[in-house]
């Protein structure tokens, strides 16, 4: 028999009523299988898809879906399904998430966000297995656009990060379709760069995109990352940088989804990540989960 589930759409990391990292999250997932969050994933088409679900050790337990795959943990639906959380639940301000990647502290302050990465200590490093110069060339630039090594860095999802030298060579950056073999993968099979610059002229600001390759080929731009921000804040950790420090990131600008994400790091290595949540619409899906459905 067909069931009914509730589900939200926000707009995450957004300053804006169409700016951020769109996201549905699902209010209820109970008796909704593997199969069919995977399939009302790629249904919705967007970037991720959360389920919410009863937690023994937090305030809600959470699956995150890409249109492919099953995530451990990522930034921008750990907030806006905390927006969500705190309305159904009565949690307050202060509200843990339960993810395959373990237990986040998440707090708001109005409708700002903001989570602790789920890493403990110093975060997961690795060395790139290419060259400088073949990564530069991978997203289109050249070796002297690289202001240090790329790294994979993991504070609760591994990532690739490629340091630059200016705001100007962000922009610039264009990946490489035709050399997709050649990128780098992750520990999920994802194949992803993160490219951030320092802003000189504006200190305090960096500017960032995401790029990752999409499942019938191709690349892709995320308009704001959490995740990816959260490693940002552990490839500082990794080079020595001085602590604490703080940051803001625009991301999105190039896919017209503009991004502004908030990085601290404290003294102790604690790293958190924020930025706001707008809700635009509500709906609900009636459908036969994939496990139940009746053979004709």
């Amino acid at each position: 028999m067909p069931a009914t589930y509730a589900y939200r759409l926000l707009n995450v990391f957004a300053e804006s009523t169409f700016g951020g990292n769109p996201l549905c999250v699902f209010e209820d997932a109970r008796g909704i299988d593997d199969a069919t969050m995977q399939a009302l994933a790629l249904q919705f088409n967007l970037s991720e898809t959360t389920f919410i679900l009863p937690s023994a050790v937090a305030d809600a337990r959470v699956r995150i879906f890409t249109t492919g795959y099953e995530m451990p943990f990522a930034g921008h639906p750990t907030l806006g399904t905390a927006h969500v959380v705190r309305e159904l639940f009565k949690t307050g301000d202060q509200l843990t998430l339960e993810f395959k990647a373990g237990v986040v502290p998440v707090n708001a302050a109005g409708d700002v966000w903001t989570f602790t990465a789920p890493s403990a200590g110093a975060p997961k490093t690795a060395p790139s297995q290419l060259p400088p110069a073949e990564v530069a060339a991978l997203v289109g630039l050249s070796a002297e656009d690289l202001a240090g090594d790329p790294i994979w860095v993991d504070t609760g999802a591994d990532q690739f990060l490629i340091p630059l030298k200016s705001p100007a060579a962000v922009r610039r950056a264009q990946p490489d379709s035709g050399a997709l073999e050649r990128w780098p993968q992750s520990s999920l099979g994802r194949k992803t760069a993160y490219v951030f610059a320092f802003d000189d002229k504006e200190p305090g600001n960096v500017l960032a995109r995401y790029f990752f390759t999409k499942q019938g080929g191709g690349v892709a731009e995320d308009p704001g990352t959490g995740s990816a921000c959260a490693n940002l804040g552990g490839w500082l950790l990794a080079t020595g940088h001085a602590l604490p420090a703080r940051y803001a990131i625009d991301q999105g600008v190039a896919v017209d989804r503009p991004s502004r994400l908030h990085l601290s790091v404290s003294e102790n290595g604690t790293i958190q990540v924020g930025g706001r949540v707008i809700e635009i619409g509500r709906g609900t899906v009636t459908i036969d989960p994939i496990g139940r459905t009746a053979q004709a």
